[in-house]
C-alpha cells in the first residue's frame, strides 16, 4: 500500500474580520514540514480554506493520497458534503471566498484528496499545533493585505 500525506491545517483571525493566519502541519513517512502565514486584515474561513490550499500546492508528487484533518466545519463540510460542486454549477453566486475556493478547485483530485474533520480545541496534537501556528502568523507585524479579501469588500 502507498503511503500517504498527512496533512493539518487550521486558520485564525482576531476580530473576524481583522489579522489573521494559517497553520500546516504536513507529514510523511518520517518526514514532518510545517508552514504558516498571515494577513493583516481577512477572516477566520479564508485563513481555515488557505491553509488547505498552500498546503495542497506544497505537494510536489501529486500521485500520493492526501488526507486533510480539519477543525473546519466550512472547508470540510463543502467538499464531503459536495457543496462545492453546487457552488461550481452556479458559478459561485452569492459564495464568499471564490478567489480562494476557484484556487482550491486548480489543486484538488477528488480520487485521492480526502478530507477529515476533528474537533477543534481538543486532544489533537497536530490541529493544536496548527492552531499554534496560525495564531503566530496573525500576531507577526507588517501582515500584507489579503487581496481577495479586500477586493471583495470594495465589490460590496
Amino acid at each position: 500500500m502507498a503511503e500517504t500525506i498527512e496533512i493539518y491545517t487550521d486558520g485564525a483571525a482576531s476580530g473576524n474580520p481583522g489579522p489573521g493566519g494559517f497553520g500546516i502541519v504536513m507529514k510523511f513517512g518520517t518526514l514532518r514540514k510545517e508552514f504558516f502565514g498571515g494577513y493583516r486584515r481577512t477572516t477566520n474561513n479564508r485563513m481555515e480554506l488557505l491553509g488547505v490550499i498552500v498546503a495542497l500546492e506544497q505537494i510536489k508528487n501529486k500521485d500520493i493520497p492526501v488526507v486533510v484533518y480539519s477543525d473546519s466545519r466550512y472547508v470540510v463540510d463543502a467538499i464531503n458534503l459536495k457543496w462545492i460542486q453546487r457552488w461550481r454549477r452556479t458559478n459561485f453566486e452569492k459564495k464568499a471566498n471564490v478567489d480562494l475556493w476557484l484556487r482550491f478547485l486548480r489543486v484538488y483530485n477528488p480520487k485521492i484528496h480526502s478530507f477529515v474533520w476533528v474537533k477543534g480545541h481538543a486532544e489533537n496534537a497536530e490541529n493544536n499545533r496548527c492552531d499554534q501556528l496560525a495564531v503566530q502568523a496573525s500576531k507577526q507585524p507588517n501582515l500584507p493585505d489579503d487581496p481577495g479579501f479586500e477586493g471583495e469588500r470594495k465589490l460590496i
